[in-house]
Order: C-alpha cells, then structure tokens, then sequence
C-alpha cells in the first residue's frame, strides 16, 4: 500500500479531486468526457491532478539535514541488512528494505508535458493513487536497453520506495529476484557508482549494495 501522507500534503490531497476513481475508468464510467478521450489519462482534469500530487513530494520527509542526522544514529556496521535483489539492465542492485514500500506489477506510466528533469518519467496509478515515476537507471546511471535483453526471463516490476513511511515513488525495474539477509561487516566499500555502498557477489552476479539516504536524497533532488 501506498505509504502515509505527513499532515500538509493530507490536506492538499483531501481537497482534489479524484474523479477517475469515482466517475472515470476506475469508477461507474459516467463521467461525460470518457466519450471524448475514451481514457482518463488523456483528460486535462487528470494531467493537472498529477501535477498537484507532484508539487507535494517537497513535503515529505525528512530534510536532508534531518536524513542525515538520522543516518548518523543507525550502527553502520549491523550484522545483518534485508535486501532486495534486482536487475536494471544487465545490472543487479540490491535495495535495503527499510526504503521500499511495496513491489507491484508493471503499469502504464504516463508522461506529463514539459518534465521537470529526465529522471521523471511521468506518473503510474498505485492502487488508485497517482504516484511520480523515477527512473532508477538515470539516477544510479545504469544503461537500459530500450528492449528487453535477449535471453532474460525475467518480469519487470515497479518498486514503490519511500522514506519512513512517507513519500512514495515508483520506479520501474527489468527483474526481481528474492529478499536476502545480507551480512553487512566484510563487504567491499565501494566510492564507485552513484549511490553505491558496497559491492558483493550473490550467486554468479557482482552486485551494488545501495546506500539508502544518498539514494532518498537523490530522488528528491528530482522532484524539486
């Protein structure tokens, strides 16, 4: 589920509003412009909506300086981190479950006009939420094929990432794999690639341990 909005941006949500929920597609289809753009995506209403939701991400959170206050508290050094494993590309990554949310199906994602940077790919409906769309690979800068790699099976999911409970974003991957227990202590530091705190070797792959703050703090920048 979508995580908690903090109380400014409740208020904000609480006033629009979400007629594709109630008289558009994902409602009782008796909204009179369903006849004209067949979709509610296509809907002046819509596209604005989303550009409300998105003024709201600089709300939630912590400040950067608060983050990294709160970064300092947690023992760099804790036996063991749940992780994500996945794929971007030909690269696998995994991600400290304190950041996500949730892992969904793949959805449409839809672009909005004049982006505020390359990383926003557009917004993706989470369970009848409308949800700013990061792209992973731009921000950690990882090469995506724009075609599926020949001979992956893999299924490409979207991960809803949020910081404390709040915040959510997605970000389209090209493979999950499974949550592991990663021993922390012994890894490889890592100063190279972005956002990046250790490297390791998990079944044949070499893989990225992300650092989770510089990765929160990263996709905020793209919000604002």
């Amino acid at each position: 589920m979508m995580p908690r909005l903090p109380v400014a941006a409740a208020t904000e949500m609480a006033s629009l509003d979400d007629c594709w929920n109630r008289i558009g597609i994902r409602g009782d289809r008796s909204c009179p412009q369903l006849e004209r753009h067949v979709h509610c995506h296509h809907c002046d209403v819509h596209a604005e909506a989303a550009k409300r939701i998105l003024d709201l991400y600089p709300l939630y959170g912590l400040s950067e300086a608060e983050a990294g206050a709160e970064s300092a508290r947690v023992a760099p050094d804790a036996a063991v981190a749940k992780v994500l494993i996945f794929r971007l590309g030909e690269e696998w990554l995994a991600l400290p479950l304190a950041l996500l949310s949730e892992v969904i199906p793949a959805e449409a994602i839809h672009a909005l006009p004049h982006r505020r940077s390359s990383t926003l790919l557009g917004v993706t409906n989470v369970h009848g939420v409308l949800a700013a769309c990061l792209s992973l690979a731009d921000i950690l800068g990882i090469d995506r094929p724009a075609t599926p790699v020949p001979g992956r099976r893999g299924i490409a999911r979207l991960l809803v990432l949020a910081q404390n409970g709040e915040g959510g974003v997605v970000c389209p991957v090209d493979e999950v794999d499974s949550i592991q227990g990663m021993p922390v202590t012994g890894l490889e530091a890592s100063g190279d690639g972005k956002c990046t705190r250790a490297l390791f070797r998990w079944k044949e792959h070499g893989v990225r341990l992300l650092d989770e703050s510089l990765l929160w703090q990263a996709m905020r920048r793209s919000l604002t």
